[in-house]
């Protein structure tokens, strides 16, 4: 296994292995900022489709962040894992206070990489969803949550480089996976980019309008 160069090879390798979706009226791909809208871009350049961004938070349980209870996204989408807020009794209360403030944040994300640019709709479209990389899953996993609860027909998840655990999780609950490579051990993303300099959201800004340009019909919700 070799690494990538950087994020934009890495997206033009993913493009690839996704030209069965190139050039459909019902797909969209929809990258997670900051570090995988660089090879959303590519993705949907190669397939000559639009591109928007997805905006997830994880609601970690409290004192054991890495420990998701649920996200929140795009489009004021909240999903919960009722079975980890059981077990660890957390109250309505907790939740609600977590989910607005990640909602929060969402929102400031989302507006300062959109800008005044609407958001695509995804109702009864294919959605491909964009990662620069899949450690736990646990994020691409809430994106597919959020887009089927708004009204997405159905959810491809992809990135360059995945645990093996991570597809696994991703799979079961995605109609599609695309990866390109899925290394027997997996530390950290950055470890399969030989540059992986941390995305700016000038360059999230850059991309989208740069994506707008090439895809000037897509439709708007």
């Amino acid at each position: 296994m070799t690494r990538f160069h950087d994020r934009s090879e890495a997206g033009r390798m993913l493009g690839i292995i996704l030209l069965d979706y190139a050039d459909r009226e019902d797909v969209l791909v929809l990258a997670l900022p900051r570090g995988g809208v660089a090879v959303g871009f590519e993705v949907s350049r190669a397939l000559h489709l639009p591109l928007d961004i997805l905006v997830i938070r994880k609601l970690g349980v409290p004192g054991r962040e890495e420990l998701a209870m649920g996200a929140v996204a795009s489009g004021g989408v909240r999903v919960v894992n009722t079975d980890v807020i059981t077990s660890f009794g957390i109250s309505q209360a907790v939740l609600d206070s977590l989910a607005a403030r990640k909602a929060r944040e969402v929102m400031e994300l989302e507006n300062t990489c959109r800008g005044d640019a609407p958001r695509l709709d995804v109702r009864g479209r294919t959605c491909i969803v964009v990662d620069d990389g899949l450690a736990t899953g646990a994020t691409m996993r809430a994106g597919i949550a959020a887009l089927r609860s708004r009204g997405a027909a159905s959810v491809v998840a992809a990135a360059p480089v995945a645990s093996r655990r991570a597809c696994a999780l991703v799979a079961a609950e995605a109609d599609d996976l695309a990866c390109l490579l899925t290394p027997p051990v997996l530390l950290a993303i950055g470890e399969w980019y030989v540059d992986f300099t941390q995305a700016t959201e000038d360059e999230v800004r850059d991309l989208l309008a740069r994506a707008r340009q090439e895809a000037p019909g897509a439709a708007a919700a």
